[in-house]
């Protein structure tokens, strides 16, 4: 997710060429489009539009982790999309998210859930800056596979994506709209909390699949693209409390290698 710019992210803007092909500009391509999806997520929060507004923020995280592969492939990463990158994070991410909650179901108490939505904002930029800041030491170089394999604190997206939880609950259970503002306000300081914390996190990016076990890798991707396509809102809400415990897990996991 949010750990993939430990690589200068798209963009051959700094190199020292005269042209570039379509295929050079697409990473930085991505990543505007990312911005495009969450300035546009956040218009359709103040307009009421609040399914379309949580699906174009799954769009920029799609976006988000797609872009830096791509570049990386095509030999076009550059400073310039790096921090193109890192200020599209924070708008799709540390923005859009808690204003669409604020718009849907924090009106109630507007002044106090103001509060919420600017702890959870700063969360996310320190969490980022921390990142970009760890990225560029020269411990990082130096770690090894089994450090690589964790994050400290949640990652943006995953932290954008858990924010939202109330929401996907609302959409997919009537009686969960009932949820007092006061309870999604602590939620999202709580999901704050956890982007800035310490707590070790799975890197998915370091995980590999046997050549053994690809075939039934896809037939798994397929099938779980057919259930979020069909049940959309209830196939987050499982992704969320699967990514928890993926965070429990890992958590525990470090702690005992720790030990040992």
């Amino acid at each position: 997710m949010n750990g993939k710019r430990n690589r200068p992210v798209a963009g051959p803007i700094d190199k020292k060429e005269n042209a570039f092909t379509l295929f050079q500009l697409l990473p930085n391509v991505l990543t505007i489009l990312a911005i495009c999806a969450g300035l546009s997520a956040i218009r359709f929060g103040v307009q009421g539009n609040y399914t379309l507004a949580v699906q174009l923020v799954m769009v920029a995280c799609i976006l988000d982790g797609i872009d830096g592969r791509i570049a990386r492939l095509l030999g076009v990463d550059s400073k310039m999309g790096a921090e193109l990158d890192s200020l599209a994070d924070f708008l799709n991410f540390g923005v859009a998210p808690p204003l669409i909650i604020y718009f849907w179901g924090l009106q109630d108490i507007p002044s106090t859930a103001w509060i919420f939505v600017l702890i959870f904002s700063v969360c996310c930029v320190m969490r980022l800056a921390r990142f970009n800041v760890g990225s560029k030491s020269e411990d990082v170089a130096q770690q090894s596979p089994q450090e690589k394999a964790y994050f400290e604190g949640v990652p943006a997206p995953a932290g954008a994506l858990l924010v939202m939880l109330p929401m996907y609950l609302s959409f997919a259970f009537a009686d969960a709209s009932l949820l007092p503002g006061s309870v999604i306000c602590i939620y999202m300081v709580f999901i704050g909390l956890l982007l800035i914390s310490r707590i070790p996190t799975w890197s998915f990016k370091t995980t590999k699949i046997s050549r053994g076990n690809v075939k039934f890798f896809l037939v798994g991707v397929a099938c779980a693209g057919a259930v979020v396509l069909t049940f959309a809102w209830i196939s987050l809400i499982v992704l969320c409390l699967g990514y928890v415990v993926t965070v429990i897990w890992a958590w525990l996991e470090k702690g005992l290698q720790s030990k040992h």
